[in-house]
């Protein structure tokens, strides 16, 4: 396990220390803060569970003052979780009608989560199953953008995504099994980091081995304390012993292949264009380079539309949201030869990947290439239909690395000239989450550190004052 980012949630620790404030008082700003919110993003909250663990934290700080960190990194740290992620003291809708019949109990992560310290406040908005790059369904209203609420705040990690941005609490987190951290967190100008495949575990774990965990932050140094703390091999997850691999490489002069996607709005690609000049003001070697692979999307979406079915019986069909209905039936025409071949597509993908990254230490790229779209839209127009199957073709940075698993991180980059938060995306070997991390750390200092949402600029923490 890497050793923790020592400036991660550094205010919180520093306040908490000194006295100037108590992990009650925060969590209980916390609360009512989301009580307040006008985004949708939460359908449930911890309330009672989350004050008794602040409790509890407090008496330790008391009594350990700053050895209370030493084993417990996140204490005092308010944290998320996605709805779609098992918790033992909060529904688990998973954004749908359906019932889940799943046990309450907490997924390995939200258990490494509590055990560090972390104080689970409430549960955050997904589309149901986590269908879409959207965050509508039908359990609440669609989750707002912090930086202009009548747009998305993209998906289907959106509501922790916009609860980061809104300081609603500190860390979210989140799935991505084809954008949904990554999308969400270039919508609303927050870090969203992909770990490898398995290196946290995911449990109970998806059929179509695309879906990862993890963080959505502020910071990158908050990520990478995130993910240090929930990752590493779990029994429940097998596919978790994956993540354990080693892919780091020691370079001070990176090889980064920049892919510029012709999809890409020129007012996106003016802003990410900086985190480009970044990189090789860093001294790292920057090449513009065509996308080095064929688009995988037909063969994710039979992927997707297969899993969907195969977790959906005939008689739920009728509780199903309609747009995921459309990728279930279209599940349901597939045959054993069909999934085989999209299956063999993704394993090509994968060679194809290890050989480019023989190449390049990273890749770079525009996370998103379009400005947040309208809060109720699932995708653009030409992508809307759910019966034409293009509900994530939108997005063509993101998918591919679910099908590699590849390390991915969506940094902010800045603001577009409509106000709106654009992002970089950078993707390692696998098992080079490290490489990913030091590198986007980099990029995030060159460039001036976290976005604010007008709404919460200066964005104080719960408990700091203004004066």
């Amino acid at each position: 396990m890497s050793p923790a980012p020592a400036d991660a949630f550094a205010g919180t620790r520093r306040r908490l220390l000194t006295g100037a404030l108590t992990v009650t008082e925060h969590v209980q700003d916390t609360l009512t803060a989301i009580a307040e919110d006008t985004l949708g993003a939460f359908v449930a909250v911890a309330g009672d569970d989350a004050l008794a663990a602040a409790e509890k934290a407090d008496a330790r700080i008391r009594e350990m003052g700053a050895e209370a960190w030493q084993d417990l990194p996140l204490l005092g740290v308010t944290v998320s979780v996605k709805d779609l992620l098992q918790t033992q003291d909060l529904p688990t809708r998973r954004g749908s009608l359906l019932r889940n019949n799943r046990a309450p109990r907490d997924a390995p992560t939200v258990a490494r989560l509590r055990a560090a310290g972390a104080v689970i406040v409430g549960k955050t908005t997904t589309s149901e199953y986590g269908w879409s790059a959207s965050t509508v369904s039908r359990v609440g209203p669609p989750t707002r953008n912090p930086y202009d609420p009548s747009l998305t705040a993209g998906g289907s990690t959106g509501g922790g995504a916009a609860a980061v941005a809104a300081g609603l609490c500190q860390a979210s987190l989140g799935t991505d099994g084809a954008g949904s951290i990554r999308i969400p967190a270039a919508f609303c100008g927050v870090v969203g980091y992909k770990p490898s495949y398995g290196r946290l575990p995911y449990s109970p774990n998806s059929i179509d081995r695309l879906a990862h965990q993890g963080p959505l932050t502020r910071t990158v140094a908050e990520a990478a304390l995130l993910a240090r703390v929930a990752e590493g091999p779990h029994v429940d997850d097998p596919d978790s012993a994956l993540g354990s691999l080693d892919g780091a490489r020691d370079r001070r002069r990176l090889r980064v292949g920049w892919i510029d996607h012709d999809v890409t709005s020129p007012r996106i690609a003016e802003v990410t264009d900086r985190a480009r000049e970044a990189l090789t003001a860093l001294g790292h070697q920057v090449e513009s380079i065509a996308a080095p692979y064929e688009d995988p999307y037909p063969a994710l979406i039979d992927i997707l539309a297969a899993a969907e079915a195969a977790d959906t019986p005939l008689w739920a069909e009728q509780w199903c949201d309609a747009g995921r209905l459309e990728i279930v039936r279209h599940g349901r025409t597939l045959s054993g030869e069909d999934v085989m071949r999209a299956e063999g597509v993704r394993q090509s993908l994968r060679a194809r990947m290890r050989a480019v990254m023989n190449r390049y230490d990273l890749l770079a790229m525009t996370t998103v290439p379009v400005e947040p779209l309208q809060a109720n839209a699932i995708a653009p127009d030409w992508a809307a239909d759910p019966r034409d199957l293009k509900w994530l073709a939108w997005a063509p940075a993101a998918y591919p690395f679910n099908m590699t698993g590849q390390p991915a991180l969506s940094l902010p980059a800045g603001l577009t000239r409509s106000g709106l938060p654009a992002a970089v995306q950078l993707v390692g070997p696998v098992g080079a989450d490290a490489l990913v991390l030091t590198a986007a750390r980099q990029i995030e200092a060159e460039l001036g550190g976290p976005l604010h949402p007008p709404a919460t600029t200066p964005a104080p923490l719960s408990g700091e004052r203004t004066p």
